[in-house]
C-alpha cells in the first residue's frame, strides 16, 4: 500500500512550481485577511483606550458636609458597573485647571476659586456602556448635594455608536475576505488536481480506492495552506514593521489570532482539496 505522506511529498517534487504558485495564492489571500485583522485589532485598541476615559462628573454644592459627602460616595459605589468614585476638592480642581495654559494665565489674578468640588465616577470595563453611564448619571443627579452632572452624552453616544458600527463592519469584511480566500485556495487546489488528472485516472484504472487517491491530495492541501499561512504571517509582519517604524505606532495582532490564521489556512487547504478531488473522482 502506498504511503500517503510519501505520495504527497512526491507530488510536491513533481510539481514544485505549481505547488509554489498555489502556496503563493493562498499566502496572498490570507495576507489580505491579515492586513484586515491588523487594522481591526488596532482600531479596537484605540476605541478601548478612549472608552477607558468615559466617566461621570458630579459637581457638588458649596458647603457640603463630610457625612453627606461620604454618603454620596457610598451610594455611587454600590451602583452596577462603577469601579471608583474619586473626590476632587475646589483647590484640586483649580490646580488641575491651571495646567491648561489659557487658564493658568488668568488664574493668578483670581480672588475667588470659581471651580466647584466634584465626584469623578469611573467604570469597570463591562460597565462602559451607554445604558450604565446614563443610569449612574441619573442616580448622581438625584443626590441632594449634587448641583450638576456632566458626562458628555453626545460624545459618548458617538463613541459607542462607532464601536457598534465598527464591530458590524469588521464582521462583514472579515466574512467577505474569508470567502475570497476560500475561493482562491479552492482554485489553486483545483489547478493542482487538474494538472495531475492523468495520474488520478491511471490510479483509478488499476483499482486504487478513492481514499488512497484523495488522501495525498488532502495532505498536499494542508501543506499548501500551511506554507501560505507562513507567507501571510511574514508579509503581515513586514507591513506592520514598515508602518511602525516609518508612519505611526501599531500593535501586533494577538498570538491566538496568528495561530488561528495558520490553522484556517490549513483547514481551507484540506477542505478545498477534498472538494476538488471528490468532484473530479465523480467525473472519472
Amino acid at each position: 500500500m502506498a504511503n500517503p505522506v510519501r505520495e504527497a511529498a512526491s507530488g510536491f517534487r513533481r510539481s514544485p512550481l505549481l505547488m509554489g504558485l498555489s502556496s503563493l495564492m493562498v499566502g496572498l489571500a490570507l495576507f489580505v485577511v491579515g492586513l484586515f485583522s491588523l487594522a481591526a485589532h488596532n482600531l479596537s485598541l484605540a476605541l478601548t483606550t478612549i472608552e477607558e476615559r468615559v466617566e461621570v462628573v458630579a459637581y457638588l454644592r458649596e458647603g457640603i458636609r463630610q457625612v453627606e459627602l461620604e454618603a454620596a460616595i457610598e451610594t455611587l459605589l454600590t451602583l452596577p458597573g462603577v469601579e471608583e468614585v474619586q473626590y476632587l476638592s475646589k483647590a484640586e480642581a483649580l490646580e488641575r485647571a491651571s495646567q491648561i495654559r489659557e487658564i493658568a494665565e488668568v488664574s493668578t489674578d483670581l480672588e475667588v476659586n470659581p471651580f466647584p468640588a466634584s465626584l469623578e465616577i469611573r467604570f469597570l470595563p463591562e460597565g462602559r456602556t451607554a445604558e450604565t453611564v446614563e443610569a449612574v448619571a441619573a442616580v448622581a443627579e438625584s443626590i441632594p448635594d449634587v448641583e450638576d452632572v456632566r458626562y458628555g452624552q453626545e460624545w459618548m453616544d458617538r463613541l459607542f455608536s462607532l464601536r457598534r458600527r465598527g464591530g458590524v463592519t469588521a464582521l462583514i469584511l472579515g466574512v467577505a475576505f474569508a470567502a475570497v480566500a476560500t475561493l482562491i485556495i479552492g482554485t489553486a487546489v483545483r489547478i493542482a488536481v487538474f494538472a495531475r488528472r492523468e495520474e488520478i485516472f491511471i490510479m483509478r484504472l488499476v483499482g486504487a480506492r478513492d481514499s488512497l487517491i484523495w488522501l495525498p491530495f488532502l495532505l498536499e492541501g494542508a501543506a499548501t495552506g500551511f506554507l501560505g499561512g507562513v507567507l501571510a504571517i511574514l508579509l503581515t509582519w513586514s507591513t506592520h514593521q514598515a508602518v511602525f517604524h516609518f508612519l505611526f505606532d501599531l500593535e501586533w495582532i494577538p498570538m491566538l489570532w496568528m495561530w488561528g490564521g495558520m490553522g484556517t489556512g490549513i483547514l481551507f487547504g484540506v477542505l478545498a482539496s477534498n472538494l476538488a478531488v471528490r468532484r473530479y473522482l465523480k467525473e472519472v
